[in-house]
């Protein structure tokens, strides 16, 4: 069954900056005038479930890349405390799919008040990791969407899909088909298709695949687009500019992209380690510098004092962006570094490195499929 032509608008419907990141250069590879998509006519919804975007609102409506951006008010399931009793094993397949089919339909139901728009007014809805409660919603209503990978080859290394349905997954891919249940990343009978960076990195393949090399989008962009792009996620440029170049006048430099693992503690651990163990180049200290994920909630600026910290507050590939930037190693630990052009070498550490920290099977969940 195909989808209804509608109006012709379209929306972008992000969780992270790194979803913004890729909406703006979806955007940004369209024409800016023609009969056709043209760039200026989107609409950028922002969901505050996990991340708060503080003024990118604000320079997304300034930089004209949008015709409209929205807020999301989108509510996490524990938000519904009737959801809870969905969750109980029964100990029997039947009962627990009969169970879980309920969840289903109330998880989208209960969403309908906190979704600002009208989706059904849209031809394109392009959604960011639809297992969040928007999935649901536009399963749960019979509305048609397109899904994108959530991060850099992120599905490579982290399954959600087939993580989350351990166990029959055949069976539960066959009832999402038939929109009976749920599942994220291209098997929810509404997902038109499911944009993935790399098909040939995949170990399991899914219908709804699609390939949209990132770096082709990146590539096409002139210097006027590439200025749009960095107007957006840089609040205070000059202050970012001016954090680099006093790294760059300190010989060798390091960049270290932190990530909201474990507990905070352990978190502390980590990267002091990784700073401790990465940070010397030819027998020397580097210059450390630290971009925080947006979501990581721990101070570095209070932890590591003697070392340069980033705002936090954009995707780091927009730092490609920067004029004159070179840092010799960027060091990151589950975040996928192949779009950064701006380092001479990457250390990409992974989940050896990580079962020093946790239980295995907490970051290993594609070795438990």
């Amino acid at each position: 069954m195909k989808k209804e032509r509608k109006s012709g608008k379209r929306i972008y419907i992000c969780h992270t900056y790194y979803h913004v990141y890729i909406s703006c250069l979806k955007e940004l590879n369209l024409p800016a005038s023609g009969d056709g998509a043209v760039r200026g006519q989107a609409h950028l919804m922002l969901s505050a479930m996990s991340t708060d975007f503080g003024n990118l609102k604000e320079r997304a409506e300034r930089s004209g890349l949008f015709e409209q951006v929205i807020c999301y008010d989108e509510k996490e399931e524990r938000f519904f405390p009737e959801l809870a009793k969905y969750h109980k094993d029964r100990g029997n397949i039947v009962i627990n799919m009969l169970s879980r089919i309920r969840y289903t339909r109330l998880m989208g139901k209960l969403q309908e008040p906190f979704v600002p728009v009208n989706l059904r007014e849209y031809e394109d809805i392009y959604v960011f990791c639809d297992s969040d409660p928007i999935g649901y919603y536009l399963s749960t209503h019979k509305i048609y969407y397109h899904a994108l990978e959530d991060g850099l080859d992120c599905i490579r290394y982290y399954d959600t899909a087939r993580y989350d349905n351990r166990g029959h997954f055949k069976l539960k891919a066959w009832m999402a088909s038939k929109n009976l249940i749920f599942i994220q990343n291209g098997y929810s009978k509404y997902c038109l298709d499911m944009e993935v960076n790399d098909i040939s990195v995949l170990q399991y393949p899914c219908p709804k695949y699609i390939e949209r090399p990132r770096r082709e989008l990146v590539g096409s962009l002139g210097e006027k687009e590439k200025e749009i792009l960095v107007s957006i996620f840089i609040e205070n440029r000059q202050e970012l500019e001016s954090a680099l170049a006093f790294g760059a006048g300190c010989g060798h430099q390091v960049l270290v992209l932190s990530e909201p693992l474990c507990d905070l503690e352990t978190r502390k651990r980590i990267f002091r380690d990784i700073i401790e163990e990465y940070g010397e180049i030819d027998g020397q200290r580097a210059q450390i510098l630290i971009k925080p994920h947006p979501r990581d909630v721990l101070n570095y600026r209070e932890l590591f004092p003697e070392h340069i910290v980033l705002d936090k507050k954009f995707p780091m590939e927009v730092l490609n962006e920067v004029k004159g930037l070179a840092l010799d190693r960027v060091v990151t630990v589950f975040t996928v570094p192949d779009a950064i052009t701006f380092v001479k070498e990457k250390i990409f550490l992974g989940e050896d490195f990580m079962d020093k920290y946790e239980s295995p099977e907490i970051h290993r969940q594609n070795e438990q499929i």
